[in-house]
């Protein structure tokens, strides 16, 4: 039957590990390993650490470790009681205080305080793990922001709704492209050819006399010809039946206005 030290380096020599890579694998000093392997557990340090160490090294290497440590106890290195270390008292706690490990060694697990440590010796406390804390942010603050940004959200629509109210109450109607409004437009006069005509327009002066002539033309079909009205005029063409005449917005044939076949007439000053 296999000692526990030809099974751990066995399997071991199996994986094609180096005692050196074991030992950084582990944390365990590679002359322990080497000791271990050649079946020397005397290694200078308690039962305890021994223990620990075997069992690391043994879940390393994938082998069972309780049978390891079992094969360990059977050979009579179990821990007795001679052998433990004393108890040390400290701060008002009790405890076993474990021998110092050596620097790049990994501390072995922690042994299981038994039910009944036995007479005269006090079990040592559980340590109890601090409750976790949680992580990410504080649910409390981004309801605080979420609540903020919306407030701002909801000023900022109340003001321009509040804008656009006062805005389209004050603000005078649009005036179409291409038309000015109505108190701001100059009276004019509009002659327009429904055939060939020529058309005179001269100023009325206050004695009744011709002034200046303000337009002399000859519009063919279909042509126009707009002129301010600043006053009275004198309106002359040479077939007024051909020409339409457009005033204060309305538009009638030249003929017309002047009547019996009259081809000259005047007319009024805007009011």
């Amino acid at each position: 039957m296999q000692t526990i030290g030809e099974r751990l380096e066995e399997a071991r020599k199996k994986k094609g590990i180096s005692i050196r890579e074991a030992a950084e694998a582990t944390k365990i000093r590679g002359d322990y390993l080497q000791k271990f392997e050649g079946n020397q557990f005397d290694i200078g340090l308690s039962d305890i650490y021994v223990r620990g160490f075997l069992r690391n090294y043994a879940a390393f290497l994938k082998m069972p470790s309780d049978r390891i440590l079992n094969d360990y106890t059977a050979l009579g290195r179990g821990e007795s009681r001679s052998s433990r270390p004393p108890v040390r008292e400290g701060y008002g706690r009790t405890g076993i205080a474990p021998a110092p490990s050596e620097p790049g060694e990994s501390a072995p697990p922690p042994v299981e305080a038994s039910a009944d440590p036995g007479p005269g010796r006090v079990p040592p406390r559980r340590s109890i793990s601090p409750p976790a804390l949680p992580t990410g942010p504080d649910p409390a603050v981004i309801f605080r922001w979420v609540k903020f940004g919306a407030a701002v959200i909801g000023f900022i629509i109340l003001v321009w709704l509040i804008k656009s109210l006062f805005w389209s109450s004050s603000s005078p109607a649009p005036t179409p492209a291409g038309k000015a409004p109505a108190a701001a437009r100059a009276p004019v006069l509009g002659f327009y050819a429904t055939n060939t005509v020529k058309v005179t327009v001269k100023k009325k002066l206050p004695n009744e006399a011709e002034g200046e002539v303000l337009l002399a033309t000859t519009l063919a079909a279909g042509e126009s010809k707009v002129i301010p009205r600043t006053g009275a005029v004198y309106v002359e063409a040479s077939r007024a039946e051909f020409v339409d005449i457009e005033i204060d917005g309305k538009r009638a044939n030249l003929g017309t206005i002047l009547g019996n076949g009259y081809q000259r007439g005047q007319l009024p000053a805007p009011k």
